[in-house]
């Protein structure tokens, strides 16, 4: 009996015991393919020892060669040009079925970034001339799929999906579980062959750098377990590290993985990563009993389905997800209109119980709170319970307690023992902690293992290893003191109930209680100081009656002395109730709200005038009006369209007054309100009411207006705001923008085209036109003002030469932008232009308009 196992593929590393570092493997790659890498200066830095198979060039002869002198422009041209679309360092770019070395041979090229080096990697193809069109079939493969709605189907359809694109032997889908252990879902396979479902590997068989390459390259295949494999030359660099393969796809693979797939009978394999929010979720795993090899077209066929099968399955558990949330919270609502009655928890306990079970299935639960306690069904009694609460007093304030082998957990546990071996507690107050849990009786679990997890590593024929074992027959782990596992939904249940229900609602209820005694306490407090205050201001009020009789001659000058003085005792108190507020920036409100709405198109709002500090009751105030203004423009005004703006103008009047001028430009057409909601009231009523300044709104067509006047008392001139320190960043050229007027772009890559006119734009051209042929280009030459061209050299069937020499004519200003190695005869013809090499960067063609090309 052969043991069943996924195809486990480290790095450049050996399966290692957890306690012992990984030993490196020099770099070496499968014999299907050959590797090159090249230096950022386009030598050729690192080659495999098959180069001479593959490209009919020896290796030892490569090394140090230009690329350009080795391939023929025509193939640098277009390899450079496959290079330029490269958006991010760990993108791939792509080529099938083409004469790399112009001599009828078709080969299939991978291209990669790995730090500063490129690594193409050349498959040749085969000598059928059958012409496929793979991806066609995955679209309706993933229709498959998504009519299931359980995750099992869904696996399965996938594993089937998998087996019919590629004709596999077998197809497992193999998912992680919490502790790492791993698990076979689903299986599709071949008649005759034993079945693997359901088998269960320990977490051990995938090291942790397995499980991080994983999630970088997602595609591992070996087609053959006794092919011949190949050095890397030479084998480090000059910094004295290997090429970094961790993307190859022909790298070669642990000599331990490869004694596994032999003890299995296994001649072929290949593994696709199954990823969620980033993570390794699980594997395809597959088995081939034969060697058994897929082009690069058909495993591009296999990348982009289970990339739609990590969207799919992301989709199925984000839905089930919602809908435990919304399970929980119907059990909110449902128990909120008995507590409102005034009811108290332990009044609700059977309520609540009863809809928890649907959606956290227990055997017990019980409710401890403010020293009482109730429980019902398999849970412990109180004088059992209590020393199980200070034992979750030192778990995590405020959050959900999870076990399913309380033993392992709580000392006390024994006095459970046969009974409760699960726990899952929620707690509903801080001071004092109090709980409602529930329980799980314990559950006798047959895991079948492909083979014992315990197993320690033994010396075997590569070493001290984790060594594949050999005898593979599945044996029966029996778990006691366990109960059934607390699943991963059955937690987020938990936490909304948590948050929503009791966190929230008995929560409050002490809040309240405890709101209560200190406003009573307060008033009192109050209610003394007010007495001594007004006390105070009584005899200061009588002492200045007393003292202002003696200054004044007539009735009238007394009272107006009087006056003068009592305000001024007004003035001075107000300076001390407000001595510790904050006064804040009016800026820094208007920005927080465009942040909000806007993020990352804030530069739509522009603010412009003085800087203006506003106090604590203005800055409140005002708060609510900018939301309002802003809620409004971006839900129907200037901002609900990509083109519109919103101008804000600040001045401070001589005499303090601030103005505060809002204008909206490039929106829809306006009309004014049929009614006046509450939004629009704050923000016609409440500076006037709050701050005694004025409100004005006007609504035309062109776009809303309004005007504040903000009274002196609320505000004060304010600094400008810090400059931003940026630390490390290289000095710009002083004409950053070196471009003016209208440009064109003459490029017959899509992709190159757009990104080229984003380039122009950046460095200043106004308005950049695009065109893919010569006859639109001279087209576009004729009806437009053309100040700047950019031209691709060669578009495919033609060149660019005609346009170039209209430029010339013209007087133009145009750059030939080339993916061949040197200038040579392509073009000779061409006149006297400026050139810019692929891949280039807005910095490589600032630098050449500056005159340094």
């Amino acid at each position: 009996m052969s043991e069943p196992r996924p195809d486990l593929d480290p790095p450049e590393v050996d399966l290692t015991n957890c306690d012992r570092e990984p030993i490196h493997i020099p770099g070496r790659i499968q014999h299907y393919g050959c590797l090159v890498a090249i230096s950022a200066d386009w030598m050729i830095a690192h080659v495999s020892e098959n180069c001479d198979e593959v490209l009919g060039r020896s290796a030892k002869d490569m090394l140090g060669m230009r690329f350009v002198e080795f391939f023929s422009e025509e193939t640098v041209h277009f390899l450079r040009s496959r290079i330029q679309i490269l958006a991010l360092a760990d993108s791939t770019a792509r080529v099938y079925d083409y004469d790399l070395m112009g001599d009828g041979r078709r080969f299939d090229v991978s291209i990669h970034y790995a730090g500063r080096m490129l690594v193409f990697e050349f498959e040749p193809r085969g000598a059928s001339d059958v012409r496929r069109d793979d991806l066609a079939l995955v679209q309706p493969l993933i229709a498959r799929v998504q009519r299931h709605n359980t995750l099992e189907k869904i696996a399965a359809e996938g594993a089937r999906a998998l087996k019919g694109l590629t004709g596999i032997d077998r197809v497992m889908v193999y998912r992680f579980e919490p502790d790492g252990s791993g698990v076979v879902i689903a299986e599709a396979v071949s008649p005759g062959l034993e079945p693997f479902l359901g088998l269960r590997y320990p977490a051990s068989d995938i090291p942790k750098q397995a499980r991080a390459l994983y999630t970088r390259n997602l595609l591992r295949i070996i087609p053959d377990i006794r092919g011949e494999t190949y050095r890397i030359l030479p084998e480090l660099g000059p910094e004295g590290a290997p090429v970094d393969l961790s993307k190859a796809v022909t790298r070669a693979v642990s000599p331990i993985h490869l004694e596994y797939l032999r003890n299995m009978g296994v001649q072929a394999s290949m593994s696709v990563s199954i990823l969620r929010k980033g993570e390794l979720w699980g594997l395809f795993a597959c088995h081939h009993y034969a060697p058994f090899h897929l082009d690069f077209q058909k495993r591009s066929a296999v990348e982009l389905f289970v990339q739609l099968f990590n969207y799919e399955l992301a989709q199925f558990e984000i839905t089930q997800e919602l809908a435990e949330v919304d399970k929980a919270r119907g059990v909110h609502d449902r128990l909120m209109s008995q507590i409102s009655s005034g009811e108290s928890l332990f009044d609700l306990f059977d309520a609540v119980a009863d809809e928890l079970e649907p959606i956290i299935p227990h055997d017990g639960v019980a409710v401890y709170s403010g020293g009482d306690y109730r429980a019902r069904g398999m849970a412990p009694t109180k004088e059992e319970f209590i020393p199980l609460a200070r034992f979750l007093n030192t778990a995590e304030a405020a959050q959900v307690y999870a076990t399913d082998n309380l033993a392992a957990r709580f000392a006390g546990a024994d006095v459970f023992a046969g009974r409760i071996a699960g726990v899952l507690a929620l707690p509903i107050s801080r001071t004092p902690r109090d709980y409602l849990v529930l329980f799980r009786r314990e559950v006798a679990r047959s895991v079948t293992w492909a083979g014992n997890p315990d197993k320690p590593a033994s010396l075997g024929p590569n070493g001290v290893r984790l060594t594949p074992r050999k005898s593979f027959e599945a044996w029966q782990e029996i778990v006691r003191d366990h109960s059934s596992p607390w699943r991963p939904r059955e937690l987020r249940a938990a936490e909304v109930l948590r948050v929503t229900l009791l966190e929230v609602v008995i929560k409050l209820a002490d809040e309240a209680s405890e709101k209560m005694r200190r406003a009573q306490d307060q008033q009192e407090l109050l209610i003394a100081e007010l007495n001594h205050r007004v006390r105070n201001i009584l005899n200061l009020i009588r002492s200045l009656v007393t003292q202002t009789r003696g200054g004044a001659d007539t009735l009238e000058s007394y009272a107006a002395l009087l006056d003068a003085r009592i305000h001024a005792l007004a003035r001075a108190h107000d300076q001390l109730t407000k001595r510790d507020w904050a006064w804040v920036p009016l800026q820094t409100l208007i920005s927080n709200e465009v942040n909000a709405f806007l993020s990352d198109r804030a530069d739509r709002v522009v603010i412009s005038g003085a800087h203006v500090d506003l106090s604590p009751s203005a800055f409140t105030t005002l708060a609510l009006v900018v939301h309002e203004l802003m809620t409004n423009s971006a839900k129907y005004g200037a901002l609900s369209q990509s083109g519109g703006r919103v101008e804000i103008a600040i001045d401070l009047d001589p005499d303090g007054t601030a103005l505060l001028n809002w204008r909206e430009t490039g929106g829809p057409p306006v009309q004014p309100p049929t009614r006046k909601g509450f939004g629009t009231t704050i923000i016609e009523r409440s500076v006037p009411f709050e701050l005694n300044g004025t409100a004005e709104i006007r609504y035309r067509v062109a776009g809303v207006s309004a005007a504040f006047t903000i009274p002196g008392g609320h505000v004060e001139p304010g600094a400008p705001p810090a400059p931003e320190v940026v630390a490390n960043v290289p000095e710009r050229p002083s004409d950053p923008t070196p471009l003016t007027g209208s440009a064109l772009v003459l490029e017959d890559n899509m992709i190159i085209a757009m990104d080229a006119a984003d380039i122009l734009t950046e460095l200043g051209a106004q308005e950049v036109h695009t065109a893919s042929k010569v006859s639109e280009a001279m087209e576009l030459l004729e009806r437009e003002s053309i100040d700047f061209v950019l031209l691709d050299v060669n578009l495919g069937g033609e060149t660019s030469q005609a346009v170039a020499e209209r430029c010339a004519e013209a007087g133009i200003r145009a750059v030939l932008a080339t993916g061949y190695g040197g200038d040579g005869e392509v073009v000779a013809d061409f006149p006297d232009l400026e050139v810019l090499r692929k891949p280039y960067t807005a910095d490589h063609l600032r630098y050449l308009l500056r005159g340094n090309g």
